[in-house]
């Protein structure tokens, strides 16, 4: 597929970096030359100096074969732009825009022919927020995606010495909750996947990726670890968009929050624009004696949402030293991430990886209702729409245990009207079901693709 990405800073170098390794054919456009410059030392593509809202930059970058634009520039006028020449100009196909101003997605006629001709909206803040809100109402939890509009999730936890699974086989699970519909889909073990069966026996710190409905999902982890008291209290580092996003959200919930944001107007303007329960404090997360004074110790969870990824990672062993019972960190560097997760910080969250999770559903093939990244990007699970006949498909009318999927790849559940189904080898996979399949490695995406893809004859 041949891609042409629109701005070449922290998201459009994540786009791109994660598009190539799948033997996309990409283009990146950019002003800045020394970002180019980067990117194309780094990874296999070629890049564009010049500004994108340029009909002869974008010919020249070869917009009119393009199988998909995405604008990701910092400004929102520049990307919306882009989109519209795009599409009247070189008829492109599909036309995605990174978009922070929260209100566009209101005014459909904004996205439409008529408008700027975007296809699907993608904000990084909204993707960060609304997955560390996941994180803080399920504290038992590492990391938790929804599929089937929410009633399908994926949860990962880890095992605790004294949980009803730890050094049991994974076939124990039928056992241990009978009446749970739940799966385990991948066990991690020193942060190494196991491709476990149902003879692997979990044990204690094992991370255990399960598949499960939603109405059963605490119940089910629960097996896997002690029950967590109920988040109340939470301390957030850092009052940029994220930090103001989950703040507003928090406090509407009857959260009490604390927000520490060290620039002055900043605290100001967060003063005025969020809840009166929200307490905005100016300062540094790094501040020792700030964080005592504010009783940190206390905290149920904290959360450290700057943009340093070096404050953010010292913020949150500080936090945890003063008493902190969980800390969140944001942090843009995937080595930084794998150093510090599990460690003295909790959970680490990549931006990139909550941001690639949103983009994918509108870059697979097939008819893809949602994706979302594990592992620290390194797999994932697709919400496919299964279509056609048992001649037009190669998964509708088949038994699980029938489709050619990837070594390693699972089908973990079907959501077929309002059930939820956790099939067995011998289940037939009916026209509009919606496949949750668990991929190990992006590198077999292409196939399991392939598998959702009707033939032509297919009306």
């Amino acid at each position: 597929m041949k891609v042409l990405i629109v701005g070449a800073g922290r998201v459009g170098t994540s786009v791109a970096e994660n598009l190539v390794s799948e033997q996309n054919d990409i283009t990146v456009i950019d002003t800045d030359a020394r970002n180019l410059q980067g990117l194309q030392e780094r990874y296999d593509l070629r890049g564009m100096h010049g500004d994108g809202t340029q009909v002869a930059v974008l010919e020249a970058a070869g917009a009119a074969d393009t199988d998909l634009f995405i604008a990701c520039a910092a400004s929102d006028a520049v990307n919306m732009v882009a989109c519209r020449i795009a599409r009247q100009h070189f008829n492109v196909p599909r036309r995605i825009a990174r978009i922070r101003a929260a209100d566009v997605a209101e005014y459909p006629a904004l996205m439409g022919e008529d408008g700027f001709c975007i296809d699907a909206l993608i904000s990084p803040e909204r993707s960060v927020t609304t997955y560390l809100h996941s994180l803080i109402e399920f504290p038992e939890a590492l990391q938790v995606v929804e599929f089937a509009e929410g009633r399908i999730s994926v949860i990962t936890a880890r095992v605790s010495s004294g949980s009803a699974m730890a050094n049991r086989p994974v076939e124990a699970l039928r056992e241990a909750w009978p009446d749970v519909t739940a799966c385990v889909i991948d066990v991690l073990r020193g942060g190494r996947p196991l491709q476990a069966g149902i003879q692997t026996v979990i044990e204690p710190d094992d991370e255990v990726v399960l598949l499960v409905d939603t109405r059963h999902a605490r119940r089910a982890v629960r097996q896997l670890r002690e029950a967590e008291k109920t988040v109340h209290r939470v301390m957030i580092a850092g009052g940029g968009n994220i930090g103001l996003r989950l703040a507003r959200q928090l406090a509407e919930e009857s959260y009490s929050v604390r927000l520490i944001e060290r620039d002055p107007a900043r605290c100001e303007y967060l003063a005025v624009n969020l809840p009166g329960n929200v307490l905005v404090l100016q300062g540094n997360g790094t501040d020792e004696d700030l964080l005592r004074r504010e009783n940190i110790g206390d905290m149920d969870t904290w959360l450290a949402l700057t943009s340093d990824d070096e404050d953010n990672i010292m913020s949150s062993l500080l936090a945890k030293r003063l008493g902190a019972r969980k800390v969140i960190a944001l942090i843009n560097r995937p080595a930084y991430g794998e150093l510090m997760q599990g460690s003295h910080i909790d959970i680490a969250v990549s931006p990139a990886q909550a941001t690639m999770s949103e983009l994918l559903r509108h870059v697979r093939r097939g008819d893809v209702a949602a994706v979302h990244r594990l592992r620290q990007g390194v797999a994932e699970a697709v919400e496919a729409v299964a279509h056609g006949d048992r001649k037009t498909s190669h998964v509708v009318g088949r038994r699980v245990g029938e489709v050619r999927l990837p070594k390693g790849a699972s089908i973990g559940a079907l959501a077929r009207g309002e059930d939820i189904i956790i099939p067995d080898g011998d289940t037939i996979i009916e026209s509009g079901d919606h496949v949750i399949v668990f991929v190990p490695s992006r590198q077999q995406m292409a196939r399991v693709e392939k598998l959702f893809q009707v033939s032509p004859s297919f009306l």
